[in-house]
């Protein structure tokens, strides 16, 4: 079982300075192309970070795999994927350390923070130091030092009793916020899955995972059919933005990242894809946006 430890935020923090390399996403999950990985490993890489997009688990087990060949820690992104599995393992269960969140457009959600998952017990106690202000202040308490003081880095990422009392109350009802996200995600694919001859891509879960119905997308056969879809809806009063812009083409990406290959299917793909609402108790709402979503494909297609 993984230890937790529970932090005020879910960004990464860069303990040592290095270069991310991204590679291209596969076109069916739009998860880490786990067929490009290998190629973009160098002697000074450190970890793989694979991302769990939507809720569906990327290919962990490729994953592991090539991690183990050369010695490097897996760092798995589960934000969304609370609840989600692969081949019946718990998403946040299948790298050395696992990153959860509870930002407010998330299944469970605190506002924000989130939750490190640690699955390698030789990584335990220095997460403690570093939630604990970079001190070892909990081998204090356990009587294995007779005083504490600063080893390492550190911040403060614990959350107030507030906090936590409101996303534990979350965490109780866990499986009863699944099934009607689910049911609204099902909806959704139910009503959609008849534009797939007309060119409209909907989600993929492959064999052997399950997801959290943490999102559901859309891909149009074109960027400008995706900006007159968001420009209609927006006029029935229905948000459904795009999702991310590429990490690798932001400011912060081109400044302090590099590519490995060609990023086709994520500029591609990133530039088709509409994200329908989806939200605990959309059902009286979730008829009108669907209704609206067919119409609007009629015409455009």
């Amino acid at each position: 079982m993984p230890s937790y430890t529970f932090v005020s935020t879910a960004n990464a923090v860069a303990l040592r300075r290095g270069i991310p390399v991204f590679v291209d996403i596969r076109p069916d999950t739009l998860n880490i192309d786990e067929d490009l990985i290998e190629s973009a490993i160098t002697s000074r890489t450190k970890a793989i970070f694979p991302v769990h997009y939507a809720g569906v688990p990327a290919e962990m087990d490729r994953i592991v795999q090539i991690a183990n060949r050369h010695s490097l820690y897996v760092v798995e992104d589960a934000a969304q994927a609370l609840g989600s599995t692969y081949n019946g393992r718990k998403a946040g269960s299948l790298g050395h350390l696992a990153a959860f969140s509870f930002h407010e457009t998330k299944n469970i959600i605190s506002g924000e923070g989130g939750a490190l998952a640690i699955n390698d017990g030789s990584l335990l106690e220095r997460a403690e130091i570093i939630r604990e202000k970079g001190t070892n202040r909990k081998r204090f308490f356990r009587g294995q030092v007779d005083k504490y003081t600063w080893v390492d880095v550190g911040s403060s990422f614990l959350p107030g009793e507030l906090i936590a009392a409101f996303l534990c109350a979350q965490l109780d009802e866990l499986d009863t916020i699944g099934s009607n996200r689910m049911a609204s995600w099902t909806k959704y694919d139910d009503a959609l899955q008849g534009f797939a001859s007309r060119g409209v891509r909907t989600p993929i879960v492959p064999p052997g995972r399950t997801h959290n119905a943490h999102l559901y997308y859309i891909i149009l056969p074109t960027p400008e059919m995706r900006q007159k879809l968001i420009a209609l809806l927006r006029q029935d009063g229905i948000n459904a933005p795009f999702h991310y812009v590429p990490l690798h083409n932001s400011p912060a990406g081109t400044k302090l990242a590099r590519t490995s290959g060609d990023l086709f299917h994520t500029q591609d793909l990133s530039e088709r894809l509409v994200r329908l609402p989806l939200y605990p108790h959309i059902d009286s709402q979730l008829d009108y946006v669907i209704e609206r979503v067919i119409r609007h494909l009629d015409a455009l297609l």
